[in-house]
């Protein structure tokens, strides 16, 4: 890791640290009570007290969120290649997209509550709708991306559709894959846990909405403070695999 990376990982951490110090000096001066606002060592207390109980939910809402990703990521994925590859259908199908992508989610997540139980399906599900439309659009304009020089290159070997797009089309979208990538997968975990406030009998969203019923903050905001974590972890997870995947497209990091 070069110098300039450790100093921008300390100055981020120094922000987070003056952020935390600040809460909790404006916590202690001004005698919130713990029932509307609770000091950061309040709730590192909470959570210190039971980490395996916010551990626990953290595991099937990740669970959910995963598996609502992959369903996401999947459906948008071969919708932008099935219009790719028949781009007459473009404008019917990113109409229909956009359909699904206005509709309000906190709407959504109770009726798939009611008709598909409390179970994990209705929870990947609405995760999948939250993912499903920047895979579609970031996809579709990398497959899009190939000039008319590069699309003459392979007529002139007479290749196919399939040819075109497994060898010039692929390539040219994976970068506008994995910057969609960059904010579905967090943004699944936040979905999981949307869904889960409409009914579940397990998870974070499970743990936030009792917590709020009952008035009890620490908690509340302990697991508002996983979530973030866990969050954080997913986006740099997205962008080493990126590296991985795509060296020539990173910054040296040694």
């Amino acid at each position: 890791m070069n110098l300039k990376a450790r100093l921008d990982i300390l100055s981020a951490l120094l922000i987070i640290l003056f952020a935390l110090l600040s809460w909790e000096g404006a916590v202690h001066l001004s005698r919130m009570p713990v029932y509307l606002l609770p000091a950061p060592s309040r709730i590192w207390m909470t959570f210190w007290h039971d980490p395996l109980y916010f551990l626990d939910a953290l595991l099937v809402t990740l669970g959910e969120a995963v598996g609502g990703l992959c369903m996401g990521l999947l459906a948008g994925i071969g919708v932008a290649v099935w219009v790719t590859l028949q781009p007459r259908l473009e404008s019917g199908v990113m109409t229909l997209a956009l359909l699904i992508k206005s509709m309000p989610l906190a709407a959504i997540a109770p009726l798939l509550t009611i008709w598909l139980g409390f179970g994990v399906l209705p929870k990947m599900i609405i995760t999948a709708l939250l993912t499903f439309f920047p895979v579609l659009v970031n996809t579709l304009v990398g497959l899009q991306s190939a000039d008319g020089d590069m699309l003459d290159l392979m007529r002139v070997h007479r290749a196919t559709k399939w040819q075109t797009l497994r060898y010039l089309r692929a390539w040219l979208a994976l970068p506008y894959l994995f910057a969609a990538l960059r904010v579905a997968a967090p943004l699944s975990l936040m979905g999981a846990v949307i869904a889960e406030w409409t009914g579940a009998g397990k998870g974070l969203g499970r743990v936030m909405w009792l917590s709020y019923s009952n008035l009890n903050l620490p908690p509340l905001f302990a697991a508002i403070f996983v979530v973030s974590i866990v969050s954080i972890l997913i986006y740099l997870l997205m962008v080493w695999l990126e590296h991985r995947m795509m060296p020539w497209r990173m910054p040296s990091v040694d």
